[in-house]
C-alpha cells in the first residue's frame, strides 16, 4: 500500500481528500497545513505521495523545493481548483508530478495518481533496461 501526505490549509479539503484517498486503497500517513509540516511528515514516514494545495506551495517554494530534492522519488502532486499555464509550467518546472482538481472527484483523483504511478514505474523499467543494454553492449566490445 502506497503511503500518501496531504497538505492543505482547508481542514475541509484535506479531510475529503483524506476519505478519497483511504477508499482508492492508499494509506494516508499524516496532513499538514504548511510547508514545514510538509518536511516533518516526509521525514517520520517517508511518503510516496504527497498531495500539496496551490497556495501552501505558492506560499512556502523553498520547503517544495526540498521536498523535491531531498525526497525525489516521491510523486509530488499539486491540489487547487484553478490552474492556469503559467501555474502548470513553474508546477512542472519544480517537479510537481500530477494535478488535483478541487471539488474532488473520487474517480478522477485516483485516475490520476494510478495513472502517474504507472507512467513513472516505465520510465524507471525503460531507464533499467537501457541501463542494463548498455552494460551488454560494453561487456561485448
Amino acid at each position: 500500500m502506497l503511503k500518501a501526505v496531504i497538505i492543505d490549509t482547508s481542514a475541509v479539503a484535506r479531510g475529503l481528500l483524506n476519505t478519497v484517498l483511504m477508499d482508492g486503497g492508499y494509506d494516508v500517513v499524516g496532513q499538514g497545513h504548511t510547508g514545514n509540516s510538509a518536511i516533518a511528515l516526509m521525514v517520520k514516514y517517508q511518503p510516496q505521495i504527497v498531495c500539496i494545495a496551490r497556495d501552501v506551495f505558492d506560499a512556502d517554494e523553498a520547503s517544495v523545493r526540498e521536498l523535491r530534492k531531498d525526497w525525489p522519488k516521491s510523486l509530488l502532486f499539486m491540489v487547487s481548483s484553478e490552474f492556469d499555464a503559467d501555474t502548470v509550467q513553474k508546477a512542472h518546472a519544480m517537479g510537481v508530478n500530477g494535478f488535483i482538481v478541487k471539488p474532488f472527484n473520487a474517480g478522477t483523483v485516483l485516475k490520476t495518481i494510478r495513472n502517474t504511478v504507472i507512467a513513472m514505474v516505465k520510465r524507471q523499467q525503460k531507464a533499467l533496461a537501457d541501463q542494463n543494454g548498455a552494460a551488454g553492449a560494453d561487456g561485448e566490445a
